[in-house]
């Protein structure tokens, strides 16, 4: 192939298109007039590079692509036929998942049953839940570049950063959050937070904001594995939270943070962190070296470079 991949995707969760924005490819990302849910361009949010290219909705079919990368349902069952050639639907196909199954935790079968897709999932986790009745699927764990901003500590708070909490129920903690924050400082920030949050931070400037909270608080109870966690261990934030799903694996009790099961022990351990910021410190160190090793954007970008050339290669040869 002589020249980049060109790849179209759906702007779904703008942190993630950015960081996959970094591989060497041309992404072309649809819109329409009203920049709909799924259908909102680059966006103006995120400083996207010159290989991120919006194009209307109407014009796709008219596309010279070579491959078609799925973020949710429904660009899988719904999408691809409104605005993609015959052809087109033909391409080789991923579909990147981001969450975990939402309506039974191991028996829900996965909406991609055709053979000829490949099922991408962002955490191990992820992977072990899911029942996918198809035979390529892989893993690839997030990446992330906080542009080297470095922890500070120095406020006597922790942050949390989640979207839409007060809606979210119990899944995403908000009962926890509200609990824990009755005796814990505590800072939220995320859009659609009212009452509850501070405000919405954009990308760009979180890793900044953060840097200065003594430690990063995720109430979630079951979900994927936040960027805003890999974010905040890449700035050098200790992070406190639960013993669930993927956490479980990237987080070491006394030494990148504390996590566990029980709420009042949580509680103690931050307090903790309030009252020695020497021992923040020491776990901030861990914390950040902990992020270069798993959240690498070098190494996600590779990886994603490898699978589309892969898929695309695999495609002219049959």
């Amino acid at each position: 192939m002589t020249h980049k991949p060109r790849v179209l995707t759906w702007h779904i969760h703008g942190s993630y298109l950015y960081y996959l924005s970094q591989g060497d490819y041309i992404l072309y990302i649809p819109y329409t007039p009203e920049r709909g849910p799924r259908y909102g361009g680059r966006g103006t949010t995120f400083p996207f590079g010159d290989n991120v290219i919006e194009v209307p909705a109407g014009e796709v079919r008219n596309l010279d692509l070579d491959l078609i990368l799925f973020q949710c349902d429904e660009n899988y069952l719904e999408d691809q036929y409104l605005i993609l050639s015959e052809v087109q639907q033909q391409l080789p196909r991923i579909y990147i998942e981001h969450d975990p199954p939402w309506q039974h935790p191991c028996d829900e079968v996965h909406p991609v049953t055709n053979p000829a897709v490949t099922l991408v999932h962002v955490t191990h986790f992820n992977q072990l839940m899911w029942k996918a009745n198809i035979p390529d699927v892989r893993v690839i764990t997030h990446g992330v570049d906080t542009h080297d901003v470095a922890y500070n500590g120095r406020l006597e708070k922790g942050i949390v950063v989640i979207n839409n909490l007060p809606s979210r129920g119990r899944m995403l903690g908000s009962d926890i959050f509200k609990y824990v924050q009755k005796q814990v400082p505590l800072d939220l920030i995320g859009m659609g937070n009212e009452p509850y949050g501070l405000r919405e931070v954009l990308h760009p400037r979180l890793p900044e904001f953060i840097k200065d909270y003594r430690f990063f608080f995720n109430p979630i109870r079951y979900t994927s594995l936040g960027l805003a966690i890999c974010e905040a261990m890449m700035v050098g934030l200790p992070i406190v939270g639960l013993a669930t799903t993927e956490l479980s694996t990237i987080i070491e009790n006394e030494k990148t943070g504390y996590i566990g099961l029980e709420i009042e022990e949580l509680i103690a351990k931050m307090k903790m962190l309030l009252n020695n910021p020497q021992h923040a410190q020491q776990l901030s160190v861990n914390a950040q070296q902990k992020a270069k090793e798993l959240f690498d954007i070098v190494r996600f970008g590779q990886q994603w470079e490898n699978l589309i050339n892969e898929k695309i290669h695999q495609y002219i040869l049959s």
